[in-house]
C-alpha cells in the first residue's frame, strides 16, 4: 500500500479521489455527488474503481452521493495478508463498514463481477438494509451453483481451477509489469475501443503494485477453501433488483441469467447482445440508459 492514487480522474468529471478507513482497512476511494442516498459501486477481477467512471457522474446527477472504492488487495487499498482474509465474510463486512461511515439514509448497491458475487451475499444477508440492487454480469449464488454443475459452465471456469495454484497465475498474470492484466480486457471484449493503452496502463500499474496480485487471485482461493465463512440462507432477496448482461461473456454462460425469479422476486433482467462480460465499461451508453431509467422509476 502506498499514497498513490491508482486513478486521477479528469477535474472535469467531478470524481474526487480519497483514502476512507472502515473495517480495520484503508481503502482507496473515488466519489461524486452529495446527499443522504449512496450509490455504492463494487468493481470486480481485475478492475478498479475506474471500471465505474462512465456511471458515477450519471448517478451523481439522479442525486445521488456516489462511492467506488478499490476493494481490499486493490490499487492502493489494504492487502492483508493470507486467503482467509479474502473471504466473503470479511468483504461483506467491508461493505458494511463503508456504508456505515458513509452515515447515508437510503443505499443502492450497484456491482459487478467479484463485486457482484458480494453484493449477493450481503443482499441475502441483510448485512444492512438497501434500497435496490444492481447487478452486472454475475449469477445469483444459488443459480451459479446450478449451472456450475453443467459442462456448459465448467469448461468457462476453468480459470478458477487454475487461480488455487501458488505462484504461478501471479507469474502469468504479472508478465510485462502487469501488461498482461491489461491486455485482458482487449482480448475477452467485444468491442475494445473503450479499452485503449491508456486504459489498460492504469488496470497494468494497479496489478504491477507489490503484492497486489496475489490479494487479487485469494479472492478465488478463498472462494473454494472457505464456501462455509457465509450463510447464504434461502437465497431470498425481496428488494427490487436489476440485472445487466452482457450476453458474450467468455466467463458465463447465458443461462447464468435464468430463473433467478425464483430467488428474486422483484428482478428486472436486461440482456445486451453483443457486449462482452466488461459490460459497464464496454457499452456505457447502454447500461447508463438502463441505470437511469430503473432507478428514476
Amino acid at each position: 500500500m502506498d499514497d498513490g492514487f491508482s486513478w486521477n480522474p479528469d477535474p472535469d468529471s467531478g470524481i474526487a479521489m480519497r483514502w476512507i478507513e472502515a473495517n480495520g482497512q484503508r481503502f482507496e476511494l473515488a466519489e461524486t455527488g452529495s446527499g443522504d442516498r449512496l450509490a455504492l459501486c463494487l468493481h470486480g477481477f481485475p478492475e478498479l474503481h475506474f471500471s465505474w467512471r462512465y456511471q458515477m457522474p450519471l448517478l451523481a446527477r439522479l442525486g445521488y452521493r456516489v462511492w467506488a472504492p478499490n476493494l481490499r488487495g486493490y490499487g492502493g487499498s489494504s492487502r492483508p495478508d493470507g486467503v482467509r482474509a479474502y473471504a466473503l465474510d470479511h468483504l461483506t463486512q467491508d461493505v458494511a463498514a463503508l456504508i456505515d461511515a458513509s452515515g447515508a439514509k437510503e443505499v443502492t448497491l450497484i456491482a459487478h463481477d467479484w463485486g457482484a458475487i458480494i453484493a449477493w451475499a450481503f443482499a441475502i444477508g441483510k448485512v444492512r438494509p438497501l434500497e435496490k440492487l444492481v447487478i452486472l454480469n454475475v449469477p445469483h449464488p444459488m443459480v451459479g451453483r446450478r449451472e456450475i454443475r453443467h459442462w456448459r459452465q465448467l469448461k468457462k471456469s476453468w480459470y478458477i481451477f487454475f487461480f488455487q495454484l501458488p505462484w504461478l497465475p501471479e507469474k502469468m498474470l504479472g508478465r510485462g509489469n502487469g501488461k498482461a492484466i491489461g491486455e485482458i480486457f482487449v482480448r475477452s471484449s467485444c468491442d475494445q475501443r473503450n479499452f485503449g493503452p491508456d486504459v489498460q496502463a492504469v488496470y497494468a500499474a494497479a496489478a504491477a503494485r507489490p503484492s497486489a496480485l496475489t490479494a487479487m487471485l485469494n479472492y478465488y482461493r478463498a472462494l473454494l477453501r472457505h464456501q462455509d465463512s457465509f450463510d447464504l440462507g434461502d437465497g431470498r432477496i425481496e428488494i427490487p433488483t436489476l440485472m445487466i448482461w452482457g450476453e458474450e461473456d467468455v466467463a458465463l454462460n447465458i443461462r447464468c441469467t435464468e430463473g433467478t425469479e425464483e430467488w428474486v422476486p422483484k428482478l428486472e433482467l436486461h440482456r445486451l447482445p453483443g457486449v462482452s462480460h466488461w459490460v459497464q465499461q464496454e457499452a456505457p451508453e447502454q447500461v447508463n440508459a438502463i441505470l437511469e431509467d430503473w432507478l428514476s422509476r
